[in-house]
């Protein structure tokens, strides 16, 4: 492993070489350091624990994340992640904490890209291409506070209202019902309204990965925080869906008063 920031999790060393490998790269650690801030935010917060050394949140291509001490290697193979986000954990609200180990992963995952594309001689329009690419995903920071949400939060109301005139079987909340069903009906039953619903659906992105929305997945909202998720990232199946009448998401059932 190329130090703790450079394997996939507990694989061989990993060099993506091309634009497209770094930037899969960039998605997978993403993904990873997302999890640790949403769907895993318990565990996650536990694992800061102020008493232990200084730790670092990693985040992995296999989208997978781990929390542990810095790299050995002085210096190290890769750059490293914000050192000793555990002693922030007790000084500030939950949520506060959390903003701030979501800006500090967004500096580490940029600076890792752009350390592959050093090493393995990125020209000007690879570096820029690298960069829309990355830019084009909201950051953590946006995904952890809601904001990238917020931003589609219009459309994606229109898109609720105009899914309720869609088929459906029953209606249950908004985790299982109209909006939800709709982005798994097959296109071939009103194509038309299919790609107009698509199309407004287009800004809406997951509250766990981040990523946007894809007609051929099932999503499911929580009703606490009216975050929307893919229901695999939840483990949310469809039917499972058809029996839940107020979704809770992980996040906000594990939520809690913290002293």
């Amino acid at each position: 492993m190329e130090g703790r920031g450079g394997g996939a999790g507990a694989g061989a060393p990993y060099s993506p070489r091309t634009v497209d490998e770094v930037f899969r790269d960039f998605k997978g650690r993403r993904a990873g350091m997302i999890k640790a801030l949403s769907t895993d935010v318990e565990d996650f917060y536990e694992q800061c624990d102020p008493e232990k050394e200084n730790l670092c949140l990693y985040g992995f291509p296999n989208e997978e994340w781990e929390v542990n001490l810095p790299a050995e290697e002085v210096p190290p193979e890769l750059p490293e992640p914000a050192l000793g986000i555990n002693f922030a954990r007790d000084g500030m609200q939950e949520k506060d904490f959390l903003s701030l180990v979501a800006v500090h992963s967004d500096a580490w995952l940029l600076s890792v890209a752009f350390y592959f594309g050093a090493r393995f001689g990125f020209d000007k329009a690879d570096r820029k291409r690298l960069f829309t690419l990355m830019n084009d995903l909201p950051t953590i920071f946006e995904v952890v506070t809601g904001s990238a949400k917020k931003q589609s939060k219009e459309k994606s109301s229109v898109t609720t209202n105009q899914s309720i005139h869609r088929p459906k079987s029953s209606s249950k909340g908004r985790g299982s019902d109209s909006s939800k069903q709709s982005k798994v009906m097959p296109k071939d039953e009103d194509e038309g309204m299919d790609e107009e619903d698509d199309e407004d659906h287009s800004d809406t992105l997951c509250g766990a990965c981040g990523e946007n929305y894809a007609s051929d997945e099932f999503w499911i909202c929580c009703d606490i925080c009216e975050k929307w998720f893919h229901g695999k990232c939840v483990k949310i199946t469809p039917a499972r869906a058809e029996h839940i009448k107020h979704y809770k998401c992980p996040s906000c059932s594990n939520k809690r008063v913290r002293p």
